[in-house]
Formats: structure tokens, C-alpha cells, sequence
């Protein structure tokens, strides 16, 4: 099976103890011999879900959506993509360079033609800037993809 992540980066503290525990769930849904979290490794879900996929013995793709994109993650979540990026089984690239919203979203489209089935960490409500979690589930239902949305109960962005 594989499974492909899109979600909010920035969550609270309390929000990602809620998402981690909600992802480490979900990775048990499936046998992890034939388990691929397919993922952009931003801060965040996408590296959750990684963590998680790894830890129960799946396997990792990678989606990078540019060749700047590293550069536009915040500078202490580097060891940690850097360490997931190593632990891939296979990278994909979209070919583009600036880590731009429509880079983004390339990559999400993308990473969703690689996915069974995909995982949204989203809280419901439209994208705030092109490329966002809203656009990569409306694009995955478009293109009849399933999507699983996870979201703690009363939680707030």
C-alpha cells in the first residue's frame, strides 16, 4: 500500500502530540511490510508520518518539489530531512528549482499520482496560499484518489 501525506506545518505543541500519536495510529492500519509513506519531508506531517512509517518497518519516497526546496525549510528541521532523505528507497523530483507555491503544488500532485490513498493532517478549512493541504486533497479527489483526513477534535491552527 502506499500512502501519501499532505498537512499543516506550524502546529502547536499540543496539536503535534495529538497528529504524531493520530499518524502512529494510522501506519498500524496497514501491514507494514508493504507499507510506502510517499512525502514531501517538510517540518511536520510530512516528516511524521515518515518517522512513523520507518519506525514500523514501511518504506519511504521521496517527493522534492524543487532544488531549493531544503533551503526553505526552517534551518532545524535540515538534520532531520536530511537523515529522512538518506532512508528513502526512491526519489522523485519534479524538476523545477525555486521552491516556489506552484513548485509546491507540483510536487502534491506528484506525490499524489504515487499514492493508493492519501493522509491529510487538515483542519477542514481552504488552503492559505496556492499549494496548501486543501488544494492537495481537492486535487487527490479529483483525480479519485481516497482521502483519510486526520484532525484532533476541537483543535485550532
Amino acid at each position: 500500500m502506499r500512502v501519501g501525506i499532505t498537512g499543516h506545518r506550524g502546529l502547536p505543541e499540543h496539536i503535534e502530540t495529538q497528529v504524531r500519536a493520530m499518524l502512529a495510529e494510522r501506519v498500524k492500519t496497514f501491514d507494514s511490510r508493504d507499507l510506502v509513506g510517499i512525502t514531501c519531508i517538510a517540518d511536520g506531517p510530512d516528516a511524521w508520518w515518515a518517522e512513523a512509517v520507518l519506525e514500523a518497518g514501511g518504506k519511504v519516497e521521496v517527493v522534492i518539489p524543487a532544488e531549493e526546496y531544503r533551503a526553505g525549510l526552517p534551518d532545524w528541521h535540515h538534520p532531520l530531512y536530511d537523515k529522512l532523505l538518506q532512508s528513502a528507497s526512491d526519489v522523485h523530483r519534479t524538476g523545477l528549482r525555486e521552491s516556489t507555491s506552484e513548485a509546491h503544488q507540483a510536487g502534491s500532485e506528484i506525490l499524489v499520482g504515487l499514492s493508493d490513498e492519501l493522509t491529510a493532517v487538515w483542519d477542514g478549512q481552504p488552503a492559505r496560499g496556492y499549494g496548501g493541504t486543501a488544494d492537495v486533497v481537492s486535487y487527490a479527489e479529483r483525480v479519485g484518489v481516497p482521502v483519510t483526513v486526520l484532525w484532533p477534535k476541537g483543535a485550532k491552527r
